[in-house]
């Protein structure tokens, strides 16, 4: 038995990504090279040209190019590895100076009995940041912190990571302002930026329902019996919390314990302001956490060689998931160098054309989701595929309100699905892939059927 178990343990996550990359590589040389002719448009954006699809000189993927494109993906996601690295880094010293037990005793006494309502409320909250604001990879950082928050108060790592990722990713995808997705799509399919804000605020609260209602009740299962976990039997490693949960509900917290967490609270008011008003992405981002972190260590009157050493060790814990960022960027690389990804969206919009109506607006919907595997970024996928997907589908009666719907539904809800953005959050979370896929497919399904329903109902009200 023991050694039938051995045979059926799932691969090392860098294995299953490797394994992809070389999938890529021979899909590189089986589907033919090709590029849509890009313009810039009024607004600087540069975009395709609809029905400017041509072949190229084949081009294929070397062993040589395969292995070079892993070192290439390392390269060109190079600020999100760092960014992660220095993200953790500030959580860490943080963690040392002993505030993120102070905090979290300091919940669990104001919260009491009414625990539970950390998940609504903090998935809500990232659900607002990730649908108004766009913010998606700069909460990595803070997924260690409520993966640990989550065992303290009795539910598992799933939780605690969906509580995250979940929450910001649904609304990243359930959008109503975001401006990486809405705004850019909206842009070029030549609609009023921002209109028909009233339905996608409706779809909001339908998808966050639907994802707040789901983890609550899987975290509802596990705290009654932890056998029902989907982690049951599996260590993840999480933030050392020094005390016990008694302890904690006795803790009082000293004056750098609150100094920190003004800090703390400055932090994430800069990376709001930063964001919103001036557009800061990774790169600023990722200098504030540097600076905050050396401010929180002074104030914890840690010496510099001590800060340096916890920078150490806060990367030495996101290593694993920081280097499968890079692992990962390896497939998309191999697929731009090939020039096959506009075959692709190609091939994908040509199926379109056998549908009309409604039933176009749902294979949009289905295109999308597949497009998203190949072109992860939002921004990008919008430049892409809406100039060519809107005009195809005004001609057979589906707004371009509706296209932009589809678009925005298929690039963001499987974020939680495809492995180009699962891997690396797995990695991060450090949780096995098959687990994270057994919890979050029923997720999926369910909010898939409600993107189906919402597009229905989109059409009939001529939206």
């Amino acid at each position: 038995m023991e050694e039938k178990k051995r045979r059926l343990k799932m691969p090392h996550a860098y294995v299953i990504i490797f394994l992809m990359t070389v999938i890529t590589a021979v899909l590189a040389n089986v589907v033919p090279a090709g590029v849509y002719d890009r313009v810039e448009d009024a607004s600087g954006n540069v975009v395709v040209v609809a029905d400017s699809f041509h072949e190229v000189e084949h081009i294929g993927c070397s062993v040589w190019d395969m292995f070079m494109a892993v070192e290439q993906g390392f390269s060109s996601s190079a600020n999100i590895i760092f960014f992660i690295m220095f993200a953790y880094s500030f959580v860490y010293i943080l963690i040392k100076n002993g505030t993120f037990d102070a905090l979290v005793g300091f919940v669990l006494q104001t919260i009491g009995d009414r625990v539970e309502f950390i998940i609504p409320v903090c998935m809500l909250l990232f659900g607002i940041l990730g649908s108004t604001m766009g913010m998606f990879e700069e909460t990595y950082g803070l997924i260690p912190v409520f993966i640990s928050i989550a065992a303290l108060i009795g539910y598992d790592a799933m939780v605690g990571g969906s509580i995250i990722y979940i929450g910001v990713a649904v609304g990243f995808a359930a959008a109503t302002i975001n401006p990486f997705t809405v705004g850019i799509a909206q842009q070029v399919a030549g609609v009023q930026m921002f209109s028909g804000l009233g339905y996608r605020i409706f779809c909001f609260v339908i998808f966050m329902g639907i994802a707040i209602g789901y983890v609550w009740h899987y975290a509802r299962a596990v705290k009654k019996d932890p056998k029902k976990s989907y982690l049951y039997g599996y260590e993840i490693e999480k933030m050392e919390v020094t005390v016990t949960r008694e302890e904690l509900m006795t803790m009082k917290m000293t004056a750098t314990h609150k100094l920190s967490c003004l800090i703390f609270v400055a932090t994430i008011a800069i990376l709001l302001i930063g964001t919103l008003k001036y557009g800061w992405y990774i790169d600023e981002i990722a200098t504030l956490f540097i600076v905050m972190m050396i401010l929180a260590g002074l104030v914890s009157r840690f010496t510099a060689s001590q800060i340096c050493e916890y920078f150490i060790e806060a990367s030495k814990e996101m290593m694993y998931g920081a280097l499968l960022v890079g692992l990962s960027h390896s497939i998309p690389i191999i697929m731009e160098n090939a020039s096959i990804i506009d075959t692709v969206v190609h091939w994908l919009a040509m199926l379109l054309q056998n549908f009309s109506g409604l039933t176009s607006g749902i294979g949009m919907l289905f295109v999308q989701n597949i497009i998203n595997f190949f072109i992860p970024s939002g921004g990008g996928q919008a430049l892409v595929t809406i100039p060519i997907l809107v005009p195809a589908g005004e001609l057979v009666g589906i707004s371009k309100q509706i296209s932009v719907l589809a678009y925005q539904f298929g690039d963001g809800f499987s974020n939680i699905f495809w492995p180009t953005s699962v891997f690396m959050m797995c990695g991060i979370m450090r949780m096995p892939i098959d687990r994270w896929y057994r919890f979050v497919t029923p997720l999926f399904a369910l909010l898939f059927v409600a993107q189906i329903v919402l597009l229905g109902g989109a059409f009939v009200i001529g939206y």
